[in-house]
């Protein structure tokens, strides 16, 4: 294959010579479980502009009402865009009238939008199966439209559907298409791989032969049935493609589209292409999160570049690399897209990781080999019964300082602010159906015992109630505390199954200022419970203690 790739030197400004285009409200919204309202859509998008991609797809309007309001409420100024360009997207016109008498092609006109993404099919298959037309008239139906939008004062790219599967049928009918496109007046054409088959050798190679034999201005637009979708989207730039079409996320129908964060990471970080503004690389982590709320799906941890264990550390030979020098086991640094190291620690942690780990929470544990061998050897016992402290950075801490505590004559303030007693839950099942749970319970707390009884709508609630208001009277932080999260899992080590099985429970907690999760293992449930949730404000009056020393 003869190469076309562009040299761009590292830091190379590239305007619009360069466009990151994200499709996140047209191709994304069709993932299963994603619906956009209006409002939503006006979210994403100023969230993409304040990221700096160039251009926003909103939708297609005339077919989607919703699309069609979302373009109207831009226009009418609730979208004030810094950095990007609205894009409508549409299709051409029908076989058989013209574009001028084209309504779907009118109401691309009605969004206002400043640039027009059409979309045509480019497979000889599927003009002749589908559209039920031949060749010429595909071209002739691509090269109206795009005329005539022009003419109207609109910028236009040409989205060539299943491009690359009816280039390997049919080139000179796919070529056709792209032409009657580009020759019209099209900025970009922009090669699809609509199915997402595609591997990254051989989609570059097309690339490469289709700027070879054209002089094209080309732009790629991958699916990710193959898993290959962000690799095929940086293959097919390197060969020469200047335009790349995203999702946030990787959003879109089947198994999604090119995840825009994981592009931008690498066209960035990789291949030295300044594909946004200034500084806005390092929003990326944030920007990836707040868009996967509005989707209402939760972050992928483990997503390249922003996910929140894209730079976790779990293996301990990782860890003492790392305390040496960061950047062995980082591909980059962490803090350049917005993200943060993190270093796990597990049954398969070492000295290095529960150091480092100490580090990153706050504990100083240099010069303290006792208390890191005990830490480890608790660790290394509880993880093989069940416990876990990967997401439970909380508790972990609370066993670091417990462990220093145990050797330092100078800690003499207790690490739980309270001593359980005892604790009683009881559940009432009344004849209508009615389920009632009460707990009381029975701890010591500066020196005096209390005893507080409270209902819930279930046993850990009712438990967490009766403890607050036992505690309420000495912890006067105790009313910022919410329980924001409750997961539990059965594990079935040692043979066991089912209700015989041990539970793990974890608990997230906030203050209206900072989040953290604790963990509890038992075979009881509410045992389990219990144990997170003393360990929630054990830390947090922890903090408290903290502060106030500081």
């Amino acid at each position: 294959m003869t190469s076309t790739a562009r040299s761009v030197p590292a830091g190379t400004p590239l305007g619009d010579a360069f466009h990151v285009y994200d499709t996140t409200l047209r191709d994304g919204a069709q993932r299963e479980g994603i619906s956009y309202s209006v409002a939503d859509k006006l979210a994403v998008a100023r969230l993409l502009d304040g990221l700096g991609v160039g251009f926003i797809e909103g939708g297609w309007p005339g077919a989607l009402p919703k699309d069609t309001e979302f373009f109207a409420r831009a226009a009418a100024g609730e979208l004030p865009l810094r950095h990007a360009a609205l894009v409508a997207f549409g299709s051409t016109r029908r076989a058989g009238t013209t574009a001028a008498r084209d309504p779907q092609v009118q109401a691309l006109l009605d969004s206002q939008a400043p640039v027009i993404t059409l979309v045509a099919k480019s497979d000889r298959r599927h003009i002749e199966r589908a559209l039920r037309t031949d060749v010429a008239e595909a071209a002739e139906m691509v090269r109206d439209t795009v005329s005539f939008l022009v003419g109207q004062g609109r910028r236009v790219f040409l989205d060539a559907e299943h491009f690359f599967d009816g280039y390997a049928f049919d080139p000179d009918c796919s070529l056709r298409v792209l032409t009657a496109a580009m020759e019209s007046g099209a900025d970009v054409a922009v090669l699809c791989d609509t199915n997402g088959g595609q591997l990254p050798l051989g989609l570059a190679e097309t690339v490469g032969e289709v700027i070879a034999r054209t002089g094209f201005r080309v732009g790629i637009h991958c699916q990710d049935d193959t898993s290959c979708a962000v690799a095929n989207s940086v293959a097919a730039v390197q060969a020469g493609a200047s335009h790349v079409q995203c999702t946030a996320n990787g959003y879109g129908e089947r198994a999604g589209n090119a995840d825009l964060f994981a592009v931008i990471g690498n066209l960035v970080t990789k291949l030295g292409l300044e594909a946004l503004p200034t500084g806005a690389r390092a929003e990326l982590t944030r920007v990836s999160h707040a868009l996967a709320e509005i989707a209402n799906i939760a972050p992928d941890t483990h997503q390249a570049y922003v996910g929140s264990s894209a730079f976790a550390h779990k293996a301990g030979l990782h860890a003492s690399a790392i305390k040496v020098d960061p950047e062995l086991y980082n591909h980059i640094d962490p803090g350049t897209v917005g993200n943060d190291m993190r270093v796990l620690v597990t049954e398969m942690a070492g000295r290095a990781s529960l150091e480092l780990k100490g580090h990153e929470l706050g504990v100083d544990l240099a010069g303290r080999p006792e208390a890191i061998t005990n830490a480890l050897r608790k660790v290394k016992d509880l993880e093989a019964r069940g416990w876990s402290f990967e997401a439970a950075d909380a508790s972990f801490e609370l066993l670091l300082r417990e462990e220093i505590a145990g050797i330092d004559p100078t800690e003499t303030e207790p690490v739980t602010p309270f001593e359980l007693e005892s604790y009683r839950v009881i559940l009432d099942h009344d004849r209508d159906g009615s389920v009632v749970s009460e707990a009381t319970v029975k701890v010591r707390v500066n020196g005096q015992r209390v005893i507080a009884t409270a209902e819930g709508n279930g046993p850990v609630h009712a438990l967490d109630a009766a403890l607050r208001k036992a505690l309420s009277p000495h912890l006067p932080w105790l009313d910022d505390v919410e329980l924001t999260d409750y997961k539990v899992r059965i594990l079935t080590a040692g043979g066991d199954h089912g209700t015989d099985a041990v539970t793990r429970v974890l608990v997230q907690s906030s203050d209206r200022e900072r989040e953290w999760t604790t963990v509890g293992v038992h075979g009881n449930i509410v045992e389990a419970s219990w144990l997170a949730l003393c360990d929630a404000l054990a830390h947090k009056a922890m903090r408290v203690r903290t502060a106030v020393g500081g």
